[in-house]
């Protein structure tokens, strides 16, 4: 099954994962990724490395275009094939590659070495000196006999320094790419070129990303014709408007061949003459991946001619550039409502969360407010039949009232908190306890009659929520004061009954 006719929902789970991962890192249209990873072998790994440097051509491919072309067949063999129904003619063979562009990366001249530990350094002491001692040997004699290092070539390079052999260090490709940009200004003067401000891999890897043009100017500091090119065909105006104009989309990488990245670029594109440049795009007619040099322009020639041929390349390859970017914008749109879809889903899930932690939250409230109610019915209910059962008990146990031949009785009348007016005497060695659970138990003891006998409640601390007042003057009786009703009243005493609650409470202690 080819890759057009692959519907990404067929792939396996594995396969599934690789095309997420290879798309959200190149951003390609997933047709041509899933038929980049099957020459892969799906190894995403692979696949970005040939997306970013370039796809190598297959030699079974290259054998077959360089097969000659058989010959059409004849008008009685073609009449034959016809009348057999066979329909497989000859195919004409197809157009040679262009002239792919690898991605370049630079390779210092002048690579750290590794630093030995002092013992291994001790060691390698004797043959240090012994080496530097042959080197010098061989430098004296190569200077004394012209023709010794002709003929020991690699000897004679190793002993000359990288630097030594250009004349400038060596630097990392955005360096490199600022010192041209500033020798090309000392030189030349201001302009308005627009060079780009790092190395050839990433300028390659931004205008595949981006499908833009990649202009690239190598220059030759040795070359007579690199003055007149720049003045007269690149810092011309007409050239400069057309380079910088953001419809064309060219990215303009410039270097100097003497610095080590640009003169490995030079050999990469096959550099024969100076002053050179070369316009690089993506080409997706030979691969998803491939980046191809589509014009090539060396040599002196003027501003016109050169924007034209640049023109031309722009114009031959500007509809392929605009169909991908269109399906990658479509590909981005459809990322784009996906990523939509998903973040409202996950709003409306959050919501729905929410809400559902909310009513769980409401209901195990309500849950606790009913338990908590209906313990507390209990708990009244529980305190209610013990105070009615401790006013039975007490009822029972109240000291009988004096009779009439008790002359040193004490007169108690005292006022409910019903209005209503209780007259009582009591004995008067009683205690103020004892009138206090008269009151308390005045209605059950008029219901008393004769009952049975009722117990004590058990675990019961029974608590008076009233107290005894004289009004004049006004003077609370405490019961936990203590005392008599004689010590308290004397013979007489009017009394009133307060409730007590929490106010009265707060009072109290200020």
């Amino acid at each position: 099954m080819s890759a057009a006719t692959i519907d990404p929902s067929q792939l396996n789970g594995n396969q599934q994962e690789a095309l997420g991962t290879y798309t959200a890192v190149t951003n390609q249209e997933p047709a041509a990724a899933i038929s980049l990873l099957q020459r892969s072998e799906w190894n995403v790994q692979i696949a970005i490395a040939k997306f970013f440097d370039g796809e190598a051509p297959d030699p079974l491919a290259e054998a077959r275009a360089a097969l000659p072309s058989p010959s059409p067949p004849s008008r009685s063999a073609r009449r034959e094939t016809i009348l057999n129904g066979s329909t497989n003619f000859p195919r004409s063979p197809r157009s040679p590659p262009r002239e792919p562009a690898p991605r370049i990366v630079p390779q210092p001249e002048n690579q750290k070495h590794y630093q030995p530990s002092l013992l291994f350094s001790i060691i390698l002491t004797p043959f240090n000196i012994l080496y530097r001692l042959l080197s010098s040997s061989f430098s004296f004699f190569g200077y004394i006999f012209p023709f010794l290092p002709r003929l020991l070539p690699r000897l004679a390079q190793g002993s000359t320094p990288a630097r030594s052999r250009t004349g400038r260090r060596s630097l990392n490709p955005r360096d490199t790419a600022a010192r041209f940009a500033r020798e090309f200004e000392e030189e030349f003067g201001r302009h308005d070129l627009q060079f780009y401000d790092g190395g050839y891999a990433q300028a390659y890897d931004l205008a595949k990303k981006e499908l833009k043009f990649l202009m690239v100017v190598l220059l030759s500091p040795e070359h007579d014709d690199t003055g007149i090119f720049v003045r007269d065909t690149l810092l011309a105006q007409e050239t400069v408007d057309y380079l910088n104009t953001s419809e064309n989309r060219i990215i303009l990488w410039a270097g100097n061949v003497q610095d080590s990245e640009a003169y490995q670029v030079s050999n990469a594109l096959n550099c024969s003459k100076f002053p050179f440049a070369a316009l690089v795009v993506h080409t997706p007619q030979d691969s998803s991946t491939s980046m191809s040099t589509v014009a090539r322009l060396t040599g002196l020639q003027p501003a016109s001619a050169f924007v034209a041929k640049l023109q031309t390349a722009l114009a031959q390859h500007s509809q392929s550039l605009d169909r991908i970017r269109a399906a990658r914008s479509e590909q981005q749109a459809t990322r784009n409502l996906r990523e939509e879809q998903n973040s409202a889903y996950e709003r409306s899930l959050a919501q729905d969360r929410e809400r559902a932690r909310q009513r769980r939250e409401a209901e195990a409230a309500q849950k606790r407010a009913e338990e908590e109610a209906r313990t507390e019915a209990e708990r009244a209910e529980r305190e209610a039949q013990q105070l009615a059962q401790w006013k039975q008990w007490r009822a029972q146990s109240l000291l009988a009232e004096p009779g009439p031949e008790i002359k040193d009785a004490t007169r108690v009348s005292i006022r409910l908190t019903n209005g209503e007016r209780v007259i009582r005497k009591f004995s008067a060695d009683a205690e103020m306890e004892e009138l206090y659970a008269f009151v308390e138990c005045y209605d059950s003891s008029e219901t008393l009659g004769n009952s049975a006998s009722v117990q004590k409640p058990v675990d019961y601390d029974h608590k008076y929520n009233f107290r005894l007042v004289s009004p004049m003057p006004r003077s609370v009786f405490e019961i936990d004061v203590g005392g008599t009703l004689a010590t308290k009243l004397g013979r007489s005493g009017n009394l009133i009954v307060e409730p007590i609650n929490d106010e009265d409470d707060e009072n109290d202690d200020e």
